[in-house]
């Protein structure tokens, strides 16, 4: 049946006639995605599953049909939205930029979130063909309900004064009280969408694994999905990427792997592990056709396990963490050893490297300085991570060119152990080596901790938002930023307010992730002048609908327990002035505290 309904499809195309070859259907399932909308804001489907309905139109710019429909939709939207209808627009033209999308909804009073389809894969799913297509799907089972026009008042070059026939809201009605949608499907007004790529399966499956799916793999995901890795399977051979294939796509279209959750629109940051638009499409099609092995050599069984080498070259100063006993399943608090320091001098570190001892139950280490005459107790216990950390695919830790950290003699370690049980009950013992300076660099390191302990998160709050600041008080170079929040957090976003009025967004995460602790290393480091007002906007879903929420019918306050919260943001940087500093114990490094 569906080779006839290809052979059909195709033979269609050769006429000319416009209709995709692979449209959905009502009745038929919608995938999950995510896309950020024209103002950087996350959205995934399938986290609207407690709204009784989803409306989704497809929106273009410079379309006079969807500025024609746009006045209804919104009356529409003010009398569902009280009915738990939710109501998002998807934009997938090619021509369309997401700054141009942006003064788009500015310039005509757009205030719906219009969601940046960049790889136009969402719209191919959908099998758009015009805009002011409107989708409706039920959240019970996301299966699409309705496709078609907000109603029959508009044609082209011509409108009636009122509609005869109000399909969404007669949708929306029968959707509600449970019914099924009398006109399930409507042929939709509205200017063409070019998906050039959405009728080439035949072209997709001669995407070569060998040559450009294997490659991508292995730049991209090998760095944990390898033998001794993080991940909890491994890219070994083609057999285990077609049978994990059906899960690539999925976690490509919801943006969960690559793990890297900074919006591309903002900065350049160091070791960047996204995939480009175009990478994820070429994934995502070769998936979608079949996955075909195709010609050439399996290049995944050459990829080298994960070894306990340092990749800097031997360390000057190895420091072994207290081992810890990790349980086969459960939830283990953080830990907070400590270690002493042998070395009985004073030094500067240049670099650091953090080996964890069974990778596969090491989710994440900080490293920062026990040294109470230098001032580290005055920071939270163990969150500081003055000197580095490790995540899954990032152990080296080399500072800034011409830049150190000085760690007196009588200073000592300590750390923050996060550790995930795996199903098999596992020791581990990580090890950090230090790298020094032969002699002391022209620069030394200083960190700024914001913070408020004040936090009170109101049970049942999808979106609950806090502010910390911090005034520059001298010139600096920022070489790194880095936002925190436990289980909860949601978003967060660094802003830069200069002196002379006018401001930047140096870092926006859309989509925080506790499971991945980023430091995101500005690339080049940024130059930052005295009196700079730094902003982080961090914000919490103490929801049902954060999967990963312990509870969300209470306060949440601070803690360092995970179903606790935290609000914290990090810089690291130099001070601009600081060419040649002195090099004595007076003037190290120094971590300071913003509350």
């Amino acid at each position: 049946m569906k080779r006839i309904f290809s052979l059909v499809a195709s033979a269609l195309l050769s006429l000319g006639c416009a209709a995709p070859v692979f449209a959905l259907s009502p009745g038929e399932r919608v995938d999950n995605f995510r896309l950020l909308d024209h103002n950087g804001a996350s959205h995934e489907l399938y986290y609207l599953s407690d709204a009784k309905a989803v409306v989704l139109m497809a929106h273009g710019n410079g379309c006079d049909i969807v500025r024609n429909t746009l006045p209804a939709l919104k009356e529409i939207r003010e009398k569902y939205r009280s009915q738990g209808v939710e109501f998002l627009l998807l934009d997938s033209n090619l021509q369309d930029p997401r700054e141009a999308i942006a003064q788009e909804a500015s310039e005509f009073g757009i205030d719906f979130p219009i969601l940046v389809d960049e790889t136009q894969l969402i719209g191919e799913s959908l099998g758009i063909v015009r805009t002011a297509d409107v989708f409706v799907i039920d959240p019970k089972t996301w299966k699409l309900v309705y496709r078609g026009p907000v109603d029959d008042r508009l044609a082209y070059g011509a409108q009636r004064p009122v509609a005869t026939k109000n399909y969404l809201v007669d949708a929306l009605d029968a959707t509600l009280s449970g019914k099924p949608v009398a006109s399930a499907q409507v042929d939709a007004v509205g200017c063409l969408v070019n998906l050039p790529e959405r009728d080439r399966r035949q072209e997709h499956a001669q995407i070569s694994y060998s040559e450009q799916i294997a490659p991508l793999l292995t730049a991209k995901c090998t760095t944990c999905h390898r033998t001794g890795g993080g991940a909890p399977w491994t890219m070994t051979s083609y057999d285990m990427i077609r049978g994990f294939a059906p899960m690539i796509r999925e976690v490509v279209r919801t943006k969960r792997m690559p793990p890297w959750h900074a919006d591309p629109h903002y900065g350049s940051f160091v070791g960047e592990r996204s995939m480009s638009v175009e990478e994820a499409r070429m994934l995502v099609h070769w998936i979608e056709a079949g996955a075909p092995r195709g010609n050439g050599p399996d290049p995944l069984p050459n990829v080298e396990p994960s070894t306990s080498e340092w990749t800097l070259g031997k360390p000057d100063l190895i420091v072994e963490v207290p081992a810890y006993d990790v349980p086969a399943t459960g939830v283990i608090n953080y830990q907070y050893p400590r270690a002493a320091n042998p070395l009985g001098r004073d030094v500067w570190i240049r670099a650091i490297e953090i080996l964890p001892g069974n990778r596969s139950v090491v989710h994440h280490v900080l490293v920062g300085l026990d040294d109470a005459a230098n001032g580290s107790q005055r920071t939270i216990r163990g969150q500081i991570g003055e000197l580095g950390g490790y995540a899954p695919g990032k152990n080296a830790v080399p500072y800034p060119q011409d830049s150190g950290i000085f760690l007196r003699k009588e200073a000592g370690f300590r750390f923050q152990m996060h550790y995930t049980p795996n199903g098999k009950a596992a020791t581990d013992v990580t090890r950090v080596g230090l790298f020094f300076y032969d002699k002391p660099p022209k620069h030394a390191l200083h960190m700024t901790l914001m913070l408020d302990t004040s936090l009170a998160i109101p049970a049942n709050t999808k979106e609950y938002k806090a502010q910390l600041k911090h005034v520059l008080d001298r010139d600096i170079v920022l070489y790194s930023l880095l936002p925190h929040a436990h289980l909860r957090g949601r978003a967060a976003q660094f802003t830069a307010f200069y002196p002379d009025g006018h401001k930047e967004i140096l870092l926006s995460v859309p989509k925080y992730d506790f499971n991945w602790q980023t430091t995101y290393a500005l690339n080049p480091p940024k130059p930052i002048p005295a009196g700079t007002r730094i902003v982080l906007d961090m914000s919490w879903d103490n929801s049902a609908q954060n999967p990963a929420n312990p509870d969300p019918n209470r306060v949440v306050h601070w803690g360092e327990q995970t179903w606790d919260e935290m609000n914290v943001g990090w810089m690291r940087y130099r001070y601009a002035e600081e060419d040649d500093p002195n090099r004595s114990a007076d003037h190290p490094a120094s971590a300071e505290r913003t509350q």
